[in-house]
C-alpha cells in the first residue's frame, strides 16, 4: 500500500509539472515528499507503541476483579443420644468472595480473595466463652488461631481469605522440569474432591483429609517431561496454625511480638501432594503429612467445661496423616457418561502424643497417655449431567473410632461430613441459571458411631461409642425409677448404684452416660438451597 502510495504521488506530480519544471526540480520535490513519509511513518510507530503499552496495561497488568455472592438458607437438626433434638428450622445466610489477580508478566502472578461470612441478623464475631471456640474467632489470649476465620459464620467484616504470590518457572536447575513457587495466605480450603458438591476448582489440597485455612509455602516440580507419564508432579507443602508471638500491647513488660513462653507452641505442618498419573480423565493424588504441637483440651479443661468454668487449650502431641483420591472424569467418549464423574479416596490418620499426654480421650474410654491411635476413612462418589445445564451428585463417607482430619474448614453448617466417626450420605443438584447465577439444593445426613467428631485433640476428642453412652443412660433412668437412686450429688449417687451391687467403676460410668446423653450427637442433618452469583 505504501509503495502504491508512492507511485500515485510520483504520477501526479510528473503529469501536473513535466512542462513547467526541470528534471532537477522533480529531484527535489520527491526527496521532500519521500522525508515526509518517513516522518510520519515514525510518528505512527511511536503512537503504536503506547496503543500496546494502554492495551497491555489494560489487559493483563493491573490488579483484575471477581464477584462471588452466594445467599444460602439452611435446615439444621440434631438428633441428640437421650432421644431429644435440637434444631434450627431456617437460617440464612450471606457470603461474599471478592477476587483479586495480577500478572505483570507471564511468570509472577499475584492472587488474593477477601471474604465476608455472616448469617441475617446475627453477629458471631466474639462468642460468650472465646474459649471454646477460638478458632477465627476474636477474643483474648486466642487470637494466634485463625483456622476458619473465613469458613465460620462472624459479622460483617471483610478479611483476608488468601494471598499469595506464584512464580512459575521453565527450567528446574537447568533441567526440563516446570516448577512453581508460593507463599503467602495459601488456598488450602475446598481441595480435591471436595470441590465437586461446592461447584468449584480444586484448590491445593486434598479435601478428605486437609480443609482448613493456613498460612505457608509450596513449591511443586512438573516430573511429566523427564518421566513421560501424564501429570506426574511433586509438590512440597508447608505453613504455620498459630504463633506464640505476644501480641502488640499483650505484656506489661512490652515485649511486642517476642516469644509468649506460657502460650502454646507454634502450630506446624510439612508435607508433600504427589501425582503419579493425571491424563485429564484418569487423576491420581496422594498425600502425606506431620503436623506438630496439636492444640486440644486436657482432663483438666474438660472438667472445668462441664463445672461452667473457662476451659484453656494445651499442646499434647504430633499428627501423622496420609491419603490417596482417584477420579475417572468421563466413562465414555460420549452420551451422558462422558461427563460422569465417578471417584474414591481413602485416608489415614495417626496420633504421636508427647510423653505422659493424651490426644484421643481419657480414662478407659479413649487413648491412654502417650498411646498412639490410628484411624481410618473412606469416601466414595459421582456427579453426572441431569439436564444441559444441572448436575447431580451423591457422595458417601465412613470413619473408624480413631479418625481424625484437618477438616474443621469444611462447607456444611452441621459440621464435617467428612470428619464422620460414622457414616454420611450426601446428595445435591446444582443447576446454571444463567452465565452468572447458579442454584443449589443439597441434603447432607451424618450418623455418628463415636463422639469426638468434630472436637481438637485431648479429652475433648474421646471417642465414647454412642450406643454404650445410650444404654447406660437408658440403665440409670431405670434403677432412677426403681427408686434406687436416692441422693442428688455425684457421690451420693454413685454410693447407692453401689448399693444396689454394681461395682464402683460401673456406677460411675452409668452417672458419666446419663450426664453426657443430652449433650451428644448422635445424627445430624442440614438441607441447604443457594442463589450464588459469580462474575
Amino acid at each position: 500500500m505504501k509503495k502504491m502510495m508512492k507511485v500515485s504521488l510520483i504520477a501526479a506530480v510528473a503529469l501536473t509539472s513535466a512542462n513547467a519544471v526541470s528534471n532537477a526540480e522533480l529531484v527535489t520535490k520527491l526527496n521532500s515528499l519521500e522525508s515526509e513519509l518517513a516522518s510520519i511513518k515514525a510518528k505512527l510507530k511511536k503512537q503504536n507503541k503506547k496503543i500496546n503499552k494502554v492495551k497491555s496495561h489494560d489487559s493483563g497488568d493491573n490488579l483484575k476483579w471477581g464477584v462471588d455472592f452466594r445467599t444460602a438458607m439452611d435446615k439444621i437438626n440434631y438428633d441428640m443420644a437421650d432421644g431429644s433434638r435440637r434444631d434450627k428450622k431456617i437460617i440464612f445466610t450471606n457470603r461474599l468472595w471478592l477476587n483479586m489477580a495480577y500478572a505483570p508478566n507471564p511468570k509472577n502472578v499475584f492472587k488474593g480473595q477477601l471474604s465476608m461470612y455472616k448469617a441475617y441478623g446475627a453477629d458471631f464475631g466474639e462468642t460468650p466463652d472465646p474459649s471454646l471456640n477460638p478458632f477465627g474467632m476474636r477474643g483474648a489470649g486466642f487470637d494466634t488461631f485463625d483456622w476458619v476465620t473465613n469458613e465460620a459464620l462472624r459479622d460483617g467484616r471483610v478479611s483476608v481469605r488468601q494471598a499469595y504470590w506464584l512464580y512459575l518457572g521453565d527450567k528446574f536447575l537447568g533441567t526440563d522440569i516446570p516448577w512453581t513457587f508460593s507463599l503467602g495466605r495459601r488456598p488450602s480450603t475446598n481441595g480435591f474432591l471436595a470441590s465437586l458438591r461446592d461447584d468449584d476448582a480444586p484448590q491445593s489440597p486434598l479435601g478428605h483429609i486437609i480443609n482448613v485455612e493456613f498460612d505457608g509455602l509450596s513449591s511443586k516440580l512438573d516430573l511429566s517431561n523427564v518421566t513421560g507419564v501424564p501429570g506426574m508432579t511433586f509438590k512440597l507443602c508447608m505453613g504455620l496454625g498459630s504463633t506464640n508471638a505476644t501480641p502488640r500491647l499483650g505484656s506489661l513488660a512490652s515485649i511486642d511480638y517476642a516469644t509468649d513462653n506460657n502460650a502454646l507452641k507454634d502450630t506446624q505442618l510439612a508435607g508433600f501432594i504427589f501425582e503419579p498419573y493425571n491424563d485429564g480423565q484418569y487423576i491420581v493424588k496422594t498425600t502425606a503429612f506431620k503436623a506438630f504441637n496439636m492444640p486440644g483440651f486436657n482432663t483438666q479443661a474438660f472438667s472445668d467445661a462441664f463445672a461452667g468454668k473457662k476451659a484453656s487449650f494445651s499442646q499434647n502431641g504430633n499428627m501423622l496423616g496420609a491419603a490417596i483420591s482417584v477420579m475417572v472424569d468421563g466413562l465414555s467418549d460420549d452420551g451422558i457418561l462422558s461427563d460422569t464423574k465417578v471417584f474414591g479416596s481413602f485416608a489415614w490418620s495417626k496420633t504421636d502424643p508427647d510423653a505422659g499426654k493424651q490426644m484421643l480421650g481419657f480414662g478407659n474410654f479413649g487413648a491412654k497417655p502417650g498411646e498412639a491411635k490410628s484411624g481410618t476413612s473412606y469416601w466414595f462418589g459421582a456427579q453426572l449431567p441431569a439436564t444441559d445445564d444441572g448436575k447431580f451428585g451423591i457422595e458417601y463417607n465412613h470413619g473408624s473410632q480413631y479418625w481424625r482430619p484437618f477438616d474443621y474448614g469444611e462447607d456444611t453448617l452441621a459440621g464435617s461430613k467428612l470428619a464422620a466417626r460414622g457414616n454420611a450420605i450426601e446428595a445435591y443438584f446444582t443447576y446454571q441459571l444463567t452465565d452468572a447465577l447458579s442454584a443449589q439444593v443439597r441434603y447432607t445426613k451424618i450418623n455418628y458411631d463415636y463422639t469426638g467428631s468434630n472436637g481438637f485433640f485431648g479429652s475433648g476428642d474421646t471417642p465414647f461409642k454412642i450406643s454404650d453412652v445410650k444404654a447406660g443412660a437408658a440403665s440409670f433412668d431405670k434403677m432412677a425409677r426403681a427408686g434406687v437412686i436416692k441422693h442428688k450429688d455425684q457421690a451420693g449417687i454413685v454410693g447407692d448404684l453401689i448399693g444396689a451391687g454394681l461395682s464402683k467403676e460401673q456406677a460411675q460410668g452409668l452417672l458419666l452416660s446419663k450426664g453426657m446423653s443430652s449433650q451428644i450427637v448422635e445424627s445430624a442433618q442440614d438441607f441447604r438451597f443457594y442463589l450464588r452469583y459469580r462474575f
